[in-house]
């Protein structure tokens, strides 16, 4: 007999969906971050601070992730705006026009997170999917920690790239900055 996980379902919201869930988002946040916590960065007041401010930005998406009743996990993102700080503490080798932004090229997915009790069952591969089915953009970013090997494979298994290093904040770890195509430029 297979033991088949349960099916996730999603739902979009936009910004008021994120604050009327700001509990159940920010007690995943708790599990998931456990072991930071204590980092100044990672506290739970500065988490939601950043979460605000991503709600207030255009085409902003949160997808969040549902095992009947429960919030196993979410991911969410916003459209990049024309000259975005998104690049600042950007390292790497690339060409300059690949950092600057139009307001309607790059999705930036600020979180995708899973409980752990609910990992390596496909449901951050679903949520990724969902948040960026039917994209207006050419193209998403995202950041990952280098010692996040999980979420770092499993970004290049679905199709990533890494473009350089990037620290966003100055008490920020330093991140890859991530690319994935989600259209090709030209088919506009």
């Amino acid at each position: 007999m297979t033991n088949t996980p349960p099916q996730l379902i999603t739902r979009p919201h936009d910004a008021a969906g994120l604050h009327h869930h700001r509990d159940a988002l920010l007690a995943v946040y708790r599990k998931v971050y456990a072991d930071k916590l204590d980092n100044p960065f990672f506290t739970v007041d500065r988490f939601w601070e950043r979460l605000e401010r991503y709600g207030t930005n255009d085409g902003f998406s949160l997808i969040t992730g549902h095992l009947e009743d429960e919030l196993v996990g979410y991911t969410l993102g916003y459209t990049l705006a024309r000259g975005a700080r998104w690049w600042q503490g950007f390292r790497g080798d690339v060409n300059p026009g690949v950092l600057e932004e139009d307001g309607t090229r790059t999705f930036a997915i600020n979180e995708l997170m899973v409980l752990p009790a609910h990992r390596r069952q496909g449901y951050a591969h679903a949520l990724h999917d969902a948040l960026l089915a039917d994209r207006p953009e050419q193209r998403a970013t995202l950041l990952v920690r280098p010692d996040n090997i999980p979420a770092r494979t499993a970004y290049l298994k679905w199709g990533w790239y890494i473009l350089g290093k990037l620290q966003p904040f100055n008490d920020a770890p330093v991140y890859e900055a991530l690319m994935l195509q989600l259209k090709d430029a030209t088919a506009d």
